[in-house]
């Protein structure tokens, strides 16, 4: 069992405001409770016991509300970041303390995704990294046309095609650490270096809920839906 996680909430969060002038991203209000209460529940739930907090901008805010994480179940400690590391070099002020696996989630996403199944999935694969995948649809607002030698040979009209899309959601075994540098990205520069030196990537593909609130329209309208649903059912 992974019992361990860092949760990234270090973001200035400039695509949010004016809501994060105030306020770091991971404790913008969704339906009643900050949107890192929603990360820290799925968390709990998944049997994690300690979640590292990589924190910056208003840091001070997230560690008031959660303190040492008695009050939620779960034993929290933070690092305060001067200056952003990105994705990946923030999880270098936790490389003495993480164990063998591990869990990397966002603070500012929420889902009700099983964090135990993909670590199985993790062990299963002997994977360095294994990364959560969301099916996403996207539909093309005009017809298609399939030519071969200066014939059309196929048309569709508005085809839709399913990518995979990254969420943020990863389990890393602590051999990560050699490919980590800071200001590195985990999906620009770390995730490829990886593929390059044919290290195992694991992928754990799931259709269970998921959102982004980086963007202002994401934020209000997740936070109009999820006003009563089932979501409070799995988290809380």
């Amino acid at each position: 069992m992974v019992e361990e996680a860092v949760v990234l909430a270090g973001g200035r969060g400039q695509r949010l405001r004016p809501y994060t002038d105030h306020l770091p991203k991971p404790m913008l209000n969704v339906a009643g409770k900050p949107v890192m209460e929603y990360v820290v529940a799925n968390l709990k739930r998944n049997g994690v016991k300690k979640a590292y907090f990589a924190v910056g901008y208003k840091g001070e805010l997230i560690e008031e509300y959660f303190g040492n994480g008695e009050r939620f179940g779960i034993e929290i400690e933070y690092f305060y970041e001067k200056e952003l590391k990105n994705t990946a070099g923030a999880l270098l002020s936790f490389r003495e303390k993480l164990k063998e696996n591990f869990f990397v989630v966002a603070g500012d996403h929420i889902t009700t995704w099983n964090l135990r199944k993909m670590a199985e999935v993790h062990k299963e694969k002997k994977a360095i990294v294994t990364i959560g995948l969301l099916p996403k649809p996207i539909v093309l607002d005009y017809g298609v046309a399939r030519v071969e030698d200066g014939y059309i040979k196929e048309f569709k009209e508005k085809p839709v095609e399913t990518f995979l899309i990254n969420t943020a959601v990863y389990v890393m075994n602590k051999e990560i650490f050699e490919f980590v540098e800071e200001g590195k990205d985990l999906s620009k520069d770390v995730f490829p270096e990886l593929l390059k030196k044919n290290k195992k990537i694991a992928a754990f593909i799931d259709n269970e809920f998921w959102v982004d609130i980086g963007r202002v329209k994401d934020y209000e309208r997740m936070n109009e839906l999820l006003s009563g649903v089932a979501i409070y059912e799995k988290l809380f």
